[in-house]
């Protein structure tokens, strides 16, 4: 096969094991929000973030370490079992001083104890999974890599469905019946996690295989090589993943314990709607950084990441406008409980800020095409610090509004210091004019649909139809240059 076109499929059907899980999730959000009540759903919301949190922890960057040992070494199998057993060793560490000291756990993560047990065994399930992932992947195996990433979200999914709709259901049609008895009241929190711990116990049996024909051969001094290599990378996880999702956490610990909760459910779901965003940026990513790395070789490749970026900036400014115009249809359907409707305040700035980090990850090419990836550290970092920051002193006074404004400034500071560290490094002819344009108009317009005037659909409708007509009438040109490319 031609090495392009596989580029292509692989990317492609990594893309789909991406984004479709993520879909799938999303859809979660509406079955979530009409089983639970704001503040039920808000405790919900801090145990996945610590999951995200540990998740990374637990990794320790070992990833990514794997790769770029295993395709640079001869003795690939070395690679393969020092790496599981490193994993192996960690988690089986964590597990057995986790469970020891649950409650110490539960009381200093603030989680209810009845909950820790659950929590601690899904973490150990999804860490012992992550050297087999990325073995399928160096061994370029897209196709059950995505299987079994897909079979994952659809057993959580299916779990979920039958926990918090259907057996309700059958509990109060048919009392008598052997499934009735699976049902307890206001177990919510309860049958999510366990959805999630049997969706992780299938994947690590369907990822078993390179436990089961490693033979366990631990190089000390690959070990070492390898977690120097992989530490900046879990500085990095870690201090991108405070950026995500820490802001919960600092919400249910610094307002008041009557409102936390709720607070944070409120704020959790809205934040959902800005999935969007984050799907395009993640497909966009997917697709376009092979290209980066293939290109980076060729002469003047600085001229076509300036392109890309430019073309990412455009769609980009229309998905913004176009889920602020419906944010309202946009809620009913995924959030259809009024409950949660008192934090939509938050939807355009959580678009605004996913947009930047999309645009940021364009600008970091710099970085990735020339080894330096440690500043890619470095600028995960300064966004950590804005983050925490912002919300440990605005929290207490304007709830999760603080949040919001916290990841706006957090992935703007990083995209704007990765354009001005780059520069200098790999400069880039970026059309600022350009870029600055579309972002302004985009960002001028989604203001006035949705805080002036009060989110009224048929002048959001007439706002996005302007911008893309402006679009259309300036891109219009080379938007034929690309798509009838072959018939020129």
């Amino acid at each position: 096969m031609n090495p392009l076109k596989k580029l292509f499929k692989q990317t492609a059907i990594y893309g789909l094991a991406t984004v479709l899980p993520r879909m799938i999730s999303f859809f979660l959000v509406r079955v979530h929000t009409d089983a639970m009540p704001p503040e039920i759903y808000g405790e919900l919301a801090v145990i996945f973030a610590y999951f995200a949190m540990f998740n990374v922890v637990l990794a320790y960057g070992m990833e990514t370490a794997f790769f770029r040992f295993y395709t640079k070494s001869e003795d690939k199998e070395t690679v393969i079992s020092t790496s599981l057993t490193s994993i192996l060793v960690s988690t089986m560490l964590f597990l057995v001083f986790s469970l020891i000291f649950q409650n110490g756990m539960a009381s200093l993560l603030n989680i209810d104890p009845k909950y820790i047990k659950y929590v601690i065994f899904i973490l150990s399930l999804d860490a012992l999974v992550i050297i087999p992932f990325a073995w399928l992947r160096a061994n370029e195996r897209p196709l059950r890599y995505a299987v079994v990433k897909i079979l994952n979200v659809v057993i959580n999914f299916g779990l979920t469905l039958f926990f918090l709709l259907l057996l309700p259901n059958i509990a109060e049609s048919n009392p008598e019946s052997s499934l009735a008895g699976l049902y307890k009241p206001n177990f919510q929190i309860t049958y999510i996690i366990i959805a999630n711990l049997v969706a992780s116990g299938v994947t690590l049996l369907l990822m078993l295989k390179p436990y089961l024909i490693s033979k366990y051969t631990f190089d000390k001094k690959l070990w070492e090589e390898m977690m120097k290599y992989a530490i900046p990378v879990l500085i990095a996880g870690v201090a991108f993943t405070i950026n995500e999702v820490f802001d919960r956490v600092m919400l249910e610990a610094l307002l008041p314990e009557d409102i936390a909760n709720k607070e944070v459910g409120m704020y959790n779901a809205c934040v959902k709607l800005a999935l969007f965003m984050t799907l395009f940026s993640t497909a966009f990513r997917m697709g376009i950084e092979p290209f980066f790395f293939s290109h980076a070789g060729t002469e003047n490749p600085q001229k076509a990441y300036a392109q890309i970026t430019n073309y990412f900036v455009v769609l980009g400014s229309v998905i913004l406008l176009g889920v602020v115009v419906f944010a309202d249809v946009l809620k009913v359907l995924f959030v259809k409980n009024p409950a949660y409707w008192e934090a939509m305040s938050v939807v355009p700035i959580i678009l605004l800020a996913s947009f930047f980090l999309g645009i940021y990850h364009n600008l970091s090419v710099w970085y990735k095409v020339t080894d330096k990836t440690r500043y890619g550290a470095f600028i995960s970092v300064f966004g950590a610090f804005i983050t925490i920051g912002i919300n440990y002193f605005f929290i207490p006074h304007i709830g999760y509004m603080a949040s919001a404004i916290a990841t706006v400034m957090a992935y703007g500071s990083m995209m704007v210091l990765s354009y001005y560290l780059g520069k200098s490094r790999y400069p880039v002819p970026y059309n600022f004019r350009k870029i600055l344009f579309y972002l302004g108009v985009s960002i001028l317009f989604s203001a006035l649909s949705f805080y002036v005037f009060d989110r009224n659909l048929i002048i959001g409708s007439v706002l996005l139809l302007c911008y893309l007509g402006l679009v259309y009438k300036l891109e219009n040109d080379k938007l034929k240059q690309i798509f009838l490319r072959q018939k020129s």
